[in-house]
Formats: C-alpha cells, sequence, structure tokens
C-alpha cells in the first residue's frame, strides 16, 4: 500500500512544517518490511516556486483585470516595471534558497530588483535605513530580497486572488467559522491562477507518486482552503482522502455538516499516529468503519464518530522524524524584519523536533487545556533526543533545531544541555519556554555553552491581577530575572504578549506596556509579538466563562450543522476598546524591536487619551 502524507498549502516557507515528517518516520520504523510505503511532499513550497517564477509571473499578470488595475497604484507599478521583475524573479528566489550567494553583492548595492511598495521603508533616511546599512553584506541582500518576493505576493492578492499570503490561504474561510457554507461557495468559484497551479501540481504528485491512500495535514485554518482544493481532486479519482492536524484537533470535534465529506474521506483527531494506523488496517481490510480510532467519517448522508478501545502510541515510540522525499535544498528563507529574533521565524532552515508531549504546567486559562495536545505530559530522554537530532542533521545537512514544544521543559533542556557538550556535537537551537525560576544563569549559560540561539515565551499580560487571572504561574519580576538570564547568556529573548483579557482595563493594558518598556529598557527583551484574546471552547475561560466576568454568545449554525468552533464571541462587561488599544501597543513595540522610542512616555504611542501608568518607574531595574 503506498500512503502519500502532504501539509496543505500555505505555510511557511523556510522549513518543512513537521507533521509529515513525524508520521512518515513513526510509519517507517513501524513497518520495517514495507507493507506499507509512506512519501511526503510539500506544495506550499512547490506552489510559491512556480507561482514566483518567469512563467507564473506571466500568468499573473495575464490573470489581472484591467478595471482593477486601473484603481489601484501597486498594480499598475507592477506593470511598469514587469520587464524587471520578469528578468529577476528567478534570481531572487534562487539567492533565498542559497543557491546564489555570487549575487548578494548586486542585490545589497540595490542595482538588480526593482522596489515596489514593501521598500518604502528604505528609500528615506532614518533609523530604519541606519539599521539596514548596518547589516552584513549577505543579510541586506537577503533582507532586499525578501522584500521583493513580499511586493510580489501583495500583487497576487490585489490583482489575483485576495485569499492568498505567504503561510496562510483563504484563512478566514475556515477560522472558527460555524458554517461551511462560505468555503463551500468558495471552493465552487471558478479557479484563481494560484488554485490552477495547486491543481498542477496536485496531478503531478499523483503521477509521480501513484499513492493509493492520500493523508492530508492541515495545521492551521489557512491551509484548510488548499487541503479541499486537492481533496476534491483526489476524489474526483476515486483515491481515499485523510484529514487530520492541529485544525481538526481544535475547531472540528464537534463537526456535524456532511457536506465536508464531499472532499475528504476521513477526518482525524489528536495524535495521529494510532488514528492512522487504524485506518491503515481499514484499507487492508482487517479492521471495520466502526472500529476505527478517533475518526469522523460519513454514512447514510450524516456526519459519525468512531472511538475505538485504543491507546495512543507513547511519546517515546513515536519514532524520529524524517525529511526523506523533501526537497530540503529548495526552501526559501526570508528575512524580512530587521529584529534578529524575528529573523529566526522565517530565515533559516530548522530541522523540528519536540522533547515532549503536551505542557508540564498546563494551567494557562486561555490555553487548550482540555486537548490532548496539551493535557497529556509525556517526556522524552535526553540521550534518545539527541541521538534523534544526530539523525536529522546528518539527513538534511542542517545542524539547526527547532524545538517545537509547547514549554520546553527545563529539566530536558538541562540533560540535552549536558549531552550535547558531553558528545562534543556543535547544533544551533531554539524553543518556546515558560519564563520558569528555574532558569538560572548557570542553566542560561549552559544552554547557550549547547547551542541554544534563542528563547520564545509568553509573558501575556505584565499586570498582577491578570497573571493571577492567567493562572501563569510567573510574575513580572520572576520575568524579568530569567530573561535577564538569557540575554547575559547571549541568548536572544521574545515574549507573547496579550491584550483585551477579560475584565483587562485601559489602566492595565497601559502597565503591560509600560513593563514591557521597561523590559525592553533593561534589554531582557529583544522581541515580541502582541495577540489579541480569544475565548476557545477548550480553555478554561471558554468552559467555565462566568468564573472570569464574561457572558458567551452562542454562535450561528448552518443549516446542515456545525462546520467549525474554536473561538468564542463573547461580552466583556468592562466594554473596552480593546482593538483601539492594540494599534498603540503594536506601534510601540514595533519601534522597541527596532531600537527605538524606549524612551517615549507609553501613552504616546496610542491614538486617543490613556491614564498614566501607575507601574514604578524602576520596577524592572529594582527586580533585576
Amino acid at each position: 500500500m503506498k500512503l502519500l502524507l502532504v501539509t496543505a498549502p500555505m505555510v511557511q516557507i523556510n522549513t518543512p512544517y513537521p507533521a509529515t515528517a513525524y508520521l512518515k518516520g513513526f510509519l517507517d520504523e513501524h513497518f520495517p518490511g514495507g507493507e506499507v510505503e509512506t512519501a511526503q511532499a510539500d506544495p506550499a513550497l512547490e506552489l510559491v516556486l512556480r507561482l514566483f517564477s518567469r512563467p507564473g509571473l506571466e500568468r499573473l499578470r495575464a490573470a489581472m483585470k484591467p478595471q482593477v488595475i486601473a484603481v489601484n497604484q501597486e498594480l499598475q507599478f507592477f506593470l511598469e516595471a514587469y520587464p524587471d521583475y520578469a528578468a529577476t524573479v528567478d534570481q531572487a528566489v534562487s539567492y533565498l534558497q542559497g543557491r546564489a550567494p555570487e549575487l548578494a553583492k548586486k542585490i545589497a548595492a540595490r542595482e538588480l530588483l526593482p522596489e515596489g511598495p514593501r521598500f518604502v521603508p528604505l528609500q528615506e533616511k532614518g533609523p530604519l535605513l541606519d539599521q539596514f546599512l548596518a547589516l552584513p553584506l549577505a543579510d541586506r541582500a537577503q533582507h532586499l530580497a525578501s522584500l521583493y518576493l513580499d511586493d510580489l505576493a501583495d500583487y497576487v492578492k490585489i490583482g489575483c486572488d485576495p485569499r492568498f499570503e505567504f503561510s496562510r490561504y483563504g484563512e478566514k474561510l475556515a477560522a472558527s467559522q460555524p458554517s461551511f457554507d462560505s468555503l463551500a461557495r468558495e471552493l465552487a468559484r471558478a479557479p484563481t491562477v494560484v488554485d490552477e497551479i495547486l491543481e498542477e501540481i496536485t496531478l503531478d504528485l499523483l503521477r509521480d507518486h501513484q499513492p493509493d491512500v492520500v493523508g492530508l495535514s492541515v495545521p492551521f485554518s489557512g491551509t484548510v482552503y488548499g487541503a479541499f482544493r486537492i481533496g476534491k481532486i483526489l476524489k474526483e479519482r476515486e483515491i481515499p482522502v485523510l484529514l487530520g492536524g492541529g485544525y481538526c484537533n481544535t475547531e472540528l470535534r464537534r463537526l456535524e455538516d456532511a457536506r465536508v465529506f464531499d472532499y475528504v474521506d476521513f477526518i482525524t483527531l489528536d495524535d495521529g499516529e494510532r488514528p492512522l494506523l487504524c485506518l491503515l488496517e481499514f484499507f487492508a481490510g482487517k479492521r471495520s468503519k466502526e472500529n476505527l480510532f478517533r475518526t469522523f467519517y460519513r454514512e447514510n448522508g450524516r456526519v459519525v464518530f468512531a472511538k475505538s478501545a485504543e491507546k495512543d502510541i507513547p511519546f517515546p515510540e513515536s519514532g524520529t522524524p524524517t525529511y526523506v522525499g523533501l526537497p530540503v535544498q529548495n526552501y526559501v528563507k526570508m528575512f524580512e524584519m530587521l529584529n534578529p529574533v524575528n529573523r529566526l521565524w522565517s530565515g533559516f532552515f530548522w530541522n523540528k523536533l519536540t522533547l515532549a508531549h503536551g505542557c508540564y504546567w498546563r494551567k494557562c486559562s486561555f490555553c487548550d487545556t482540555s486537548l490532548d495536545y496539551i493535557g497529556r505530559y509525556e517526556a522524552g530522554k535526553a540521550v534518545a533526543l539527541v541521538e534523534k537530532m544526530v539523525k536529522i542533521s546528518g539527513e538534511t545537512g542542517s545542524t539547526g533545531f527547532h524545538f517545537v514544544d509547547e514549554a520546553a521543559p527545563p529539566a530536558i533542556l538541562k540533560a540535552l544541555s549536558e549531552e550535547i557538550i558531553r558528545r562534543g556535537l556543535k547544533f544551533e537551537w531554539w524553543g518556546n519556554i515558560r519564563f520558569d525560576k528555574t532558569f538560572t544563569p548557570d542553566l542560561t549559560a549552559l544552554m547557550k555553552k549547547a547551542g541554544c540561539v534563542a528563547v520564545t515565551g509568553g509573558l501575556e499580560v505584565a499586570s498582577p491581577r491578570v497573571l493571577a487571572l492567567i493562572d501563569k504561574g510567573v510574575t513580572v519580576e520572576q520575568v524579568a530575572r530569567v530573561t535577564r538570564a538569557f540575554h547575559q547568556a547571549g541568548v536572544f529573548v521574545h515574549a507573547y504578549l496579550m491584550f483585551g483579557f477579560p475584565t483587562q482595563t485601559v489602566q492595565e493594558t497601559v502597565d503591560s506596556l509600560e513593563v514591557v518598556r521597561q523590559l525592553f529598557e533593561e534589554k531582557c527583551l529583544q522581541s515580541g509579538f502582541w495577540h489579541r484574546f480569544s475565548a476557545t471552547v477548550h480553555s478554561p475561560v471558554g468552559r467555565d466563562p462566568a468564573r472570569f466576568g464574561i457572558e458567551v454568545r452562542g454562535p450561528r449554525l448552518g443549516k446542515h450543522g456545525r462546520f467549525a468552533e474554536n473561538d468564542l464571541d463573547f461580552e466583556d462587561p468592562t466594554a473596552v476598546d480593546h482593538d483601539a488599544l492594540g494599534v498603540g501597543l503594536r506601534r510601540a513595540l514595533y519601534n522597541f524591536m527596532h531600537g527605538q522610542g524606549v524612551a517615549t512616555d507609553v501613552r504616546e504611542w496610542f491614538p486617543g487619551r490613556v491614564p498614566k501608568t501607575r507601574v514604578p518607574a524602576k520596577l524592572i531595574a529594582d527586580a533585576l
């Protein structure tokens, strides 16, 4: 039996999303005799490579409608500069793939690439231009080539397909949509150029692999539309289609709309190893549909959920991810923001690895703690994890690792670091942590010696009252000391921040920004991102909204029943305009990350009047 595993577009294009690599690694070890042959592919990468090529740009130009061009200056610029774009697009992509380092000098000198709207900040004197000019030549070239591709992506979105973006495609069609109607309408429309290229890629994959079964991974809502486009083509050719991944796990747990199965045959929830083994037994005639594991299917026009008495594969037995079959040399490394931590996201190729299953804290009230991927905690062993790193690095030729844990446990990071050092291995790695007090200067120095280059962690709302509501298990002072320890060890720190938590006041929002300002001022943070709070059905807030002082409004379901369900619409009694405050928070953070405005009174970032901060001027300095 031939199984083809595919990550649906769009996802990041600098490195493979790891789901198919995990499943292929597990299945290869589970079927050493070859009873099941597993292949994997990344159509998101292939879509970008075909679209951003000379033939792709020609198709894009031909698809643009005159009435849209007439009212859009960006598209007019694209058409005027089209000969330059057509002549340089293949060179720019090759450079970002690392294939043409000899172009660095010419690109960095701004003598090669046409400069569209994304280049405006670099076309006038100021701190951003100074920061850009201070970069090494190769980094300047990578940044310019990235802005060039961002311009092209904007032209696609404006002139051809408004659903298209890097890292997501048709996201709003699937994100917390109680009704399948809008997605069904879009799937029934005539295909855009992007859809046509995706169909061509799908047909090429079928020709090259000739699979008996195809598994589609949908990690985010921005991959669902592409998955259903692929699924429709497969169903027309009577190839069974399996759907799984993070989106299914969070949003499709109460699926009722049977129309979904016009595009797929089975939908699995949570960890995919055991459900996939059961499905393979079904296709081999060894198991009935009724005895599948955590799997939806359609029977007599109705959605059925099967949950046999099986158990998940223990984390230590889930195998080693393998990238065999993925074109690791073709990934496109983007450097879009002049911030060293943000560059980690998209500017390098990273092998992906999980140190532990679930979260060792699993208490945060905004988090999906009731779901398996958070609530079931199982840790790996350092020796086995380092063996996996050695094996994966040998496959890909890359020594860089991104640990994709919900929160990497300090004890495992310590043991892992000691094992890497003991064996004299040279890796570079980063991952998400809690700002746990266990991260002492000694531990952060050890991690740095073992190759740690950055950590990301949730500070969330830097307000004592709200931190207690969140049950984060940290204090502002503790975060200051931990982040300072990482900084002093030479490790970059990125903070995830949140605003709009239930009952959060304007005063608390202003105070949170002041704490963040002081953390940047004291060099504790180098990067951050503000998230607008969402109440999800699987979090403590969503499961007990009255406890947090909010009232949840019910979703409007379609006549065919529920499709997706995750984010909840709720009424906050404080009636604060959090979206307006978010404008100021993001403005401030963008400037802090570029070394600007750190001494500015935080009130000046907000568009309207806000109260003076009540945070002591030396809160962070005193904590340190």
